[in-house]
């Protein structure tokens, strides 16, 4: 997404965090962090807290700045990573099988015949970082302040659009009374936060939550100290009901210039660094004491063209130009885009070309346009369908329907490479059709982004194993309420059709029925022209092995480290140089096994329900 990551999900400033959602995973604008923030080498140096030994530091170079650790508004995929270290949430995945449900802050659950109640047994052995238990209540609040405040609903308001009523009957059961069915049910990312703690919050969406360290929370590390584009430091959870990690320190620190993040792992200063360019891989490969990770993605990027901002009271506003209201325009320009060359050339290999808006990595909702629909590359066509469209060619250049030459503006991300290598592809393309394009590369896409101030621009999220958020962004509900607010939506799709299309896959259980419909969804928006997917990156990531020891990906076969769906990859890394400290944290330990266990049980109690699927995130935020 989602979307966050790729994003999806980036935005803006806090003041308009409440629905930044589209566009999280794009907004990469940092700061470089000081020598001085560097002080601690990665792995060891400092004293334990007991003053025993050296401390085993686990330290992550991440370029995507983080817009907020407010869980309800965290959208970017580098916060949304970080909320699922510091908050359990209902249920989550199997690291070795995505596609599997397994017991998180509910052990158990159950629905009723219609599906309209789903009962959940929230566990007994999880207590917050301040030592107070872990009840019911508390998600029982998280779903009501969801539901009934907008600034509470940006990151995951689709999980509670259909909710009529939650409560708590008591400190271990959690009572979801919905309008109509809902398959995402025991796919509800949702970080559970403590009431007691968050009651005190009088304005969720100007909260940031990075300033009383140490944050309370119950995931697998505590938030103990954050500087904004410096630095977000964590302490294990020694509390954690599944067993604290490993690590005496889990650092994601802050590279503007990903070029330095990779000279940073060369020398020892960092542990891991995710999103390598093919240059960075190439470089790393060979390299004493590091290894290269170069997974399938969960990720797709695209081109999202503006096709008329507005607001759901019917306001129009922006400024994208006119031309790409038409569907036989838009056409026409992806028909001059040739995906092969840009995973040969921009990806170097790494990665697929793109197809449908659901990654080949999930199977079960992966589309692919048929012979007849299929928007090739094919520039005579393009040219072609311009001129009987009306978009006539005089002089070299085309001309919109009032006669003026088209220039379009495309919009890319300053700091990621193959935008800007792509651009200059596209510039070239576009130009031989007539077409001028100018492009601007931005830290910051989110103002103009949100504003419709744009014509095209590079797009991406990470989809997480369920499909429902990465779809939602494209409904009419995702909307702003009017031009001064920011809606949910990714680049103002709506269309009734779409959105009958979403509210049937989100209320079928019957996972090749459901399935069906999200290939129905992604057909009608590749059709429409408003969306084109360049490719499929891969996760292309490295980590020194003189530090990390042993690492869970996920899934198990050609899997990723970094944006999973889920905490596995940091609660799992064991540090290198003699023995692991003793925790249970680690893919072989005893609260997985049990984890799992208790899902087949589950799973067969509740009969032909599906255990449907869901991120990252949203994933992805995905």
């Amino acid at each position: 997404m989602h979307h966050p990551e790729s994003g999806p999900f980036t935005r803006l400033a806090r003041g308009i965090v409440a629905a930044a959602a589209a566009l999280c995973l794009l907004l990469l604008g940092l700061v470089a962090a000081p020598a001085s923030a560097f002080a601690e080498g990665a792995g060891s140096g400092e004293a334990t807290p007991d003053g025993k030994g050296q401390k085993d530091t686990l330290t992550v170079a991440i370029a995507q700045s983080v817009d907020t650790l407010n869980p309800f508004t965290a959208t970017r995929l580098s916060a949304t990573n970080m909320m699922r270290l510091m908050y359990d949430f209902p249920t989550n995945y199997d690291p070795k099988d995505p596609s599997k449900v397994l017991p998180g802050l509910a052990t158990k659950w159950k629905t009723s015949e219609d599906k309209l109640t789903w009962t959940y047994t929230i566990r007994d052995d999880s207590e917050w970082s301040d030592g107070k238990p872990v009840t019911a209540e508390d998600a029982a609040w998280t779903f009501n302040k969801m539901m009934t405040d907008d600034g509470a609903k940006t990151a995951n308001g689709n999980f509670v659009a259909n909710f009529d009523k939650v409560t708590a009957p008591d400190d271990r059961t959690l009572v979801i009374k919905l309008k109509k069915p809902q398959a995402t049910m025991l796919a509800l990312d949702v970080p559970i936060v403590p009431k007691h703690v968050w009651t005190k919050v009088k304005n969720i969406a100007e909260f940031t939550n990075d300033k009383d360290f140490p944050i309370v929370g119950n995931g697998p590390f505590i938030l103990t100290d954050h500087k904004t584009d410096q630095y977000v430091k964590f302490k294990p959870n020694k509390k954690f009901w599944r067993g604290a990690p490993a690590f005496d320190e889990l650092v994601f620190r802050f590279y503007k210039d990903n070029d330095a993040a990779v000279s940073a792992l060369k020398k020892g200063e960092v542990s891991f660094v995710p999103d390598l360019t093919p240059a960075q891989a190439a470089s790393l490969e060979g390299a004493a004491n590091i290894k290269v990770n170069d997974a399938a993605g969960k990720r797709f990027w695209a081109l999202a063209t503006n096709p008329g901002a507005k607001a759901k009271n019917g306001k129009k506003f922006g400024n994208g130009h006119k031309a790409l209201l038409d569907a036989d325009f838009r056409k026409a320009l992806f028909h001059a885009v040739d995906r092969k060359t840009i995973v040969d050339k921009v990806l170097q290999g790494h990665g697929v070309e793109g197809e449908g808006y659901i990654p080949p990595r999930y199977e079960d909702y992966f589309w692919k346009p048929s012979a007849e629909q299929k928007i090739a590359y094919d520039p005579k066509q393009a040219a072609a369908l311009l001129d009987k469209a009306g978009y006539k060619e005089k002089g070299g250049k085309r001309l919109d329907k009032d006669g003026k030459p088209i220039t379009l503006r495309l919009m890319c991300h300053a700091t990621d490479p193959k935008d800007k290598a792509a651009s200059k592809y596209l510039e070239e393309w576009w130009g031989e059709l007539g077409i001028k394009t100018k492009t601007t590369c931005l830290d910051n896409v989110g103002d103009p982004w949100v504003a419709g101030e744009y014509d095209i621009a590079f797009d991406g999220w990470s989809v997480n194993p369920d499909p429902d958020l990465v779809l939602a962004l494209h409904t009419c509900d995702a909307l702003p309420n009017t031009p001064k607010d920011v809606g949910l939506t990714d680049n103002f799709i709506c269309n009734k059709k779409f959105d009958s299309l979403y509210a049937k896959q989100i209320a079928e259980y019957d996972p090749a029925k459901r399935a069906a419909i999200v290939k129905d969804m992604e057909s009608w928006l590749y059709d429409s022209g408003y969306m084109n997917v360049l490719a499929y990156p891969n996760s292309v990531e490295a980590y020194r092995t003189d530090q990390i020891k042993s690492i869970t990906a996920m899934p198990a076969s050609n899997g990723n480290i970094w944006g999973q769906d889920g905490y596995w990859s940091w609660w799992s890394a064991k540090p290198a140089g003699g023995e692991a400290k003793a925790s249970s944290g680690g893919s072989s330990s005893t609260g997985m096994i049990i984890g799992i266990a208790a899902a087949a049980v589950v799973a067969a109690g509740i009969g032909g329900l599906v255990l449907v699927r869901r991120r990252s995130a949203a994933d992805d935020r995905e």
